[in-house]
């Protein structure tokens, strides 16, 4: 989450005279995160989220988003509600940008996870794929293989011109992920985003999920290489295998993994890190000051990607079984 754009008192105003939720007390922006910008508000009665989506979420997949969400929630997993105007829509405009309005998710992000919050966050994921089953919404996934070769190639001059370890690391990745993706894994409906900041604990466990804007129909196991990437890693770049025995276990537990998707493991993982070292390095070249965030170190990601380039199987990630 994170502000780039800037929302007006009297546009706010006309805006929320939509819903039936109270007047509003105050707004204040969010400044974690680097896609969309999102603002607390406050009525008398409840806090709400206030997201404008900004020009890396298309504006024709926010039904998709809000079924999601309404799908799972209904499930019995929990997430932020959408809310919904008086004449029963769930997605307006404001400031020239597609809005949405989600009810408060009550919880507190980690910084530093813990062996035991990777096993919670772990068998939470399960609890999530299996919540979201049944949902008849479709999204393919826009960041995934078929689209890293593009990603690239609009930005490896500018990439090579700034660290050439990154361009041949990239270059690598890419040949690899394009001689050996795996196929015809199970597939449904994934997060595709859960950093740390994009999960909820109360009381040293999962209290729910936000930030479904890049979920997606695509491999389960691929959401799992993406938590292995933004949760098992340490400061240092060395990958935590306690963690990832941790976290993969914790799934386990729930949804047993297939042996084809243990096998694929190494592969949807360096898939994963090359997915987050291109759009952050993207975003670093093209960072307009004037906006409220920072982008984030695409160096993290090329320490993983090196790490999944000599990873040999699952064991290597902690899964022994």
């Amino acid at each position: 989450m994170a502000v780039f754009t800037q929302v007006d008192a009297r546009d706010l105003e006309a805006f929320w005279a939509q819903y039936d939720l109270g007047e509003v007390e105050s707004l204040k922006g969010i400044a974690e995160g680097v896609e969309n910008s999102n603002f607390f508000v406050e009525t008398a009665d409840a806090r709400y989220i206030l997201t404008l989506f900004e020009k890396r979420v298309a504006e024709d997949d926010l039904p998709y988003f809000v079924g999601l969400m309404d799908h799972v929630a209904a499930a019995g997993f929990s997430c932020p509600q959408p809310m919904w105007t008086k004449s029963g829509k769930a997605i307006g405009r404001l400031s020239q940008r597609p809005a949405l309005v989600t009810s408060f998710l009550p919880g507190l992000a980690v910084r530093r996870p813990s062996v035991a919050d990777c096993a919670s966050l772990g068998t939470t994921l399960a609890r999530f794929h299996g919540a979201s089953k049944g949902y008849a919404g479709k999204r393919p996934n826009n960041l995934s293989r078929s689209n890293w070769q593009a990603m690239h190639g609009q930005i490896c001059e500018d990439v090579a011109a700034r660290n050439q370890d990154w361009a041949r690391l990239a270059e690598e990745s890419l040949q690899k992920l394009n001689a050996q993706w795996p196929s015809a894994l199970p597939m449904g409906h994934i997060h595709a985003d859960l950093f740390p900041d994009n999960v909820f604990f109360r009381h040293g466990e999962v209290s729910g999920f936000i930030d479904f804007y890049f979920a997606c129909e695509d491999m389960l196991a691929y959401d799992l290489a993406i938590c292995i990437n933004a949760w098992c890693f340490e400061g240092d770049g060395s990958l935590n295998v306690t963690k990832s025995a941790a976290f993969l276990n914790g799934y386990s537990q729930r949804r047993p993994l297939e042996p084809a998707e243990k096998e694929a493991l190494p592969l949807l993982a360096l898939g994963a890190g090359l997915r987050f070292f291109l759009t952050r390095a993207h975003d670093v070249i093209h960072h307009d000051p004037s906006w409220l965030v920072t982008p984030k170190d695409p160096n993290e990601y090329a320490h993983r990607m090196r790490t999944h380039l000599r990873a040999r199987s699952a064991q290597d990630y902690g899964l022994w079984s």
